[in-house]
């Protein structure tokens, strides 16, 4: 029995890539030499996946920003504004992924999405009618040689066109369907170019199939593939998916002309039922997702070989992580803060690979007191999660009422517009501002005990005193104390909360250069200490204008944390609720009038299928938001935050959050949100981001006037917040200064017109 992985990190174990990338957007580096640090790291993971025995090693998954966006620069799915720029290869590359202000021209980014039910990003292709697909790139075939040359027969792994097209904007009346014909010439070609390199695989990623597929899309799917697969030559074919089950498409799929099939064992609920009803062809190779490629906790290897056992009946199988590792840290060993006794609970994307080693090894030795699999029987029958019977009494105890605000939401919006005074179309900023390299090394110091915490805090006092004058200086409306002593949004909350266990350099990549790392649910959660009154209170000291207190909401908390495994993330998400509830609380009683509950990763757990999302998520989802701030008083201005999905499908649900106001990400989207906000009469005062930070990009006084027009073109005036579409802690200083300022004029300038 073989192994296999649909992806690796591509970060590097100490990101290594993140800090060459930037160090090339600083230009303290050249294209030569960042390619040669991307050469370096592909060479030394494919290394590493060999001596650990992996099999079936992939490479096309690299990338310097994003693989979707890989594939759409490959097949010249690049808009005419882009090449109008006439940039290099590389650098139109990045201007699609983070916009491009120079002497070249002026462009936006492409939009960014969630990748599916997953917090990493992917840059959405945008396709026009005049589109040329076609392939145009090398990147896939160049690193294929590259790990040939290093002695090592790799996968090519790339995204199908299935999931490209369904994946993609459209502006034109072209749609997917218009452009599979070109596709399959495109990646026809690319079977032919690899077979003749030498190439045995090509691993065809469709992740689009675990979707709610119409019968018109599945026939698409197989249209496509009947018309491609002819075209293989002497290549064997993989299409693999991942993140759920295929069961709209299993039939089609088995029928198809492929050699293996990647299927979710993990999250794939009715996986294994699709087999055992529909069986598995003979002559193809089954690449089983056993090993969870989203978690970290270790394999439970005695209900893994359970599911072998089953599975070996339908004929060869690769073992197979359930999705890319992508989406796990690079490795345990430099985890000197935890003891032996917790890590070896988990596993990160290495020790995920000695897993399906020891998998592959018990299979071959069916003696069960074998050392490896008793070690993993030991570890399993273990007690590992604390539990905390105060807080289980609370949830317990939870009543209906418990998650419902009185009075009603337009009550309470005349009570505060005569509390706080606010002017039509109020200016505010989502939170943080730029994390500088001062205010990281304040935070370092002080976590190495190089400094004391009075130190520590008073270089925090010195740069919140800073930004509130700033703010005050340039006429922002409602005010942030800008976040200095926070190095997450959600570990900064988990480190200050029983029951959650915190990692050295777990990091995981969140999109491009953006590196995050989740803390780790390890027991029953609560809340010993405030968490944020005290730097809220002194900021609102320095200004008269309200003072925004900022809490992460236990939705995104949750969802942006590596969560238990023995209970529901129901259970979990109620047990968050109830500790920033008492924060939510503290705050208020100190004189915080205005607070914000940002829940940017609402929609990441959504259950990819419509039919289960308010079953199975937004039906616990939305009323723990609500149980947060349910106890306030009706003068206590209610806010959250929202960014990077697609939330138009389920904006009633939003509404029924009932926040005082509400902003969103929108620029990188069109602002498409605004007609399903008029759409449903929404009723929520809401905040569209006027301009997009994930771009160094500065927007005009002009663009953001026009912006804001078009917004109200759609909204009442009464319901509209002016604010930038996210959190400002990437950016650099001068930038977003630039940039808020323009935001300040623009809304002063609409502001006098209406």
């Amino acid at each position: 029995m073989k192994t296999s992985i649909i992806g690796f990190p591509r970060v590097g174990e100490l990101r290594e890539l993140k800090f060459a990338t930037e160090k090339y957007f600083r230009k303290e580096i050249s294209a030569e030499e960042l390619e040669a640090t991307g050469k370096e790291l592909r060479k030394k993971h494919w290394q590493l996946l060999v001596d650990q025995g992996i099999d079936f090693i992939p490479s096309g998954d690299f990338s310097f920003f994003d693989t979707t966006l890989d594939a759409a620069v490959l097949l010249n799915i690049v808009p005419k504004k882009y090449q109008a720029l006439q940039l290099s290869p590389l650098e139109t590359y990045f201007a699609l992924a983070r916009g491009y202000q120079g002497a070249s021209g002026d462009v936006t980014a492409l939009a960014m999405k969630k990748w599916f039910n997953t917090n990493y990003h992917y840059m959405v292709p945008e396709i026009d009618d005049d589109t040329e697909l076609k392939l145009v790139g090398e990147k896939l075939f160049t690193t294929f040689k590259e790990a040939k040359e290093a002695g090592i027969n790799t996968r090519p792994t790339i995204i199908g066109p299935f999931t490209l097209l369904k994946l993609a904007t459209y502006h034109g009346t072209k749609q997917a369907v218009d452009f599979y014909e070109d596709a399959i010439i495109a990646y026809a070609q690319i079977f032919d170019r690899l077979a003749e390199a030498g190439c045995q695989w090509l691993q065809i990623d469709e992740p689009a199939l675990v979707l709610d597929l119409s019968p018109a899309e599945v026939q698409q799917f197989k249209n496509v593939y009947q018309k491609l697969l002819v075209k293989k030559s002497t290549l064997k074919i993989l299409v693999q998916t991942y993140f759920g089950d295929v069961r709209d498409a299993y039939k089609e799929l088995i029928d198809l002309a492929f050699d293996g099939i990647g299927l979710d064992f993990v999250e794939g609920r009715k996986t294994l039922r699709l087999l055992e009803k529909y069986g598995f062809p003979e002559n193809k190779i089954l690449f089983a997702g056993i090993v969870n490629g989203k978690n970290i906790w270790k394999n439970n290897y005695k209900e893994t070989l359970t599911l072998l056992e089953k599975l070996q009946s339908f004929g060869e199988i690769v073992l197979n992580t359930s999705c890319s590792l992508l989406h796990v840290p690079f490795t345990l060993v430099n985890e000197t803060g935890l003891t032996k006794k917790v890590t070896d609970h988990f596993a990160f994307a290495v020790e995920k690979l000695t897993e399906l080693n020891d998998l592959k090894q018990i299979i071959a030795n069916k003696d069960e007191n074998q050392p490896l699999l008793k070690a993993n029987l030991d570890l399993f029958a273990q007690e590992r999660f604390s539990k905390n019977d105060h807080v289980l009494q609370q949830i317990n105890a939870l009543t209906e009422q418990d998650f419902i605000r009185v009075p009603s939401l337009t009550e309470r919006a005349v009570v505060q517009k005569d509390t706080l005074k606010l002017p039509i179309l109020p200016t505010t900023t989502i939170g943080s501002f730029p994390q500088t390299n001062e205010v990281k090394q304040n935070r370092a110091k002080f976590k190495k005990g190089e400094i004391t915490e009075a130190q520590y805090t008073e270089f925090n006092k010195i740069k919140i005193a800073e930004c509130v004058a700033f703010q005050e200086g340039i006429g922002l409306d409602v005010l942030v104390h800008g976040e200095f002593e926070r190095n997450d949004m959600v570990e900064y909350f988990g480190e200050s909360l029983d029951g959650y266990l915190f990692t050295e350099k777990a990091w995981v990549q969140s999109y491009g250069t953006r590196c995050v790392k989740p803390p780790i649910i390890w027991g029953d959660i609560s809340r010993s200490n405030p968490i944020t009154v005290a730097y809220s209170t002194y900021a609102q000291t320095l200004t008269d204008k309200p003072m925004k207190g900022m809490l992460t909401g236990p939705v995104t908390i949750l969802n942006w944390s590596f969560p238990r495994e023995d209970i529901s993330i129901r259970e979990s998400t109620l047990q968050l609720a109830l500790a920033i509830q008492e924060e939510v609380l503290d705050l208020e009683a100190n004189g915080i009038e205005i607070i914000q509950i940002d829940e940017a990763a609402l929609r990441e757990k959504l259950p990819l299928r419509q039919t289960d999302w308010h079953s199975e998520y937004l039906d616990w989802a939305i009323p723990a938001f609500r149980l947060v701030h349910s106890k306030v008083q009706p003068t206590t201005q209610i806010h959250t935050h929202m960014c990077y999905s697609e939330f138009a499908d389920i904006i009633q649900d939003i509404d029924n959050m009932d926040a005082d106001v509400i902003s969103f990400e929108a620029s990188r989207s069109n602002f498409k949100i605004l007609d399903a906000l008029k759409a449903i009469d929404f009723q929520t005062q809401v905040g569209p981001g006027v301009y997009d930070i994930h771009s160094p990009r500065i927007p005009s006084v002009e663009e953001i006037e026009t912006t804001l027009r078009n917004i109200l073109s759609k909204l009442s005036v009464e319901k509209v917040w002016v604010n930038p579409d996210c959190g400002l802690k990437t950016r650099g200083v001068l930038e977003t200064e630039a940039s808020l300022k323009n935001l300040v004029l623009a809304a002063k300038k609409v502001r006098g017109g209406v």
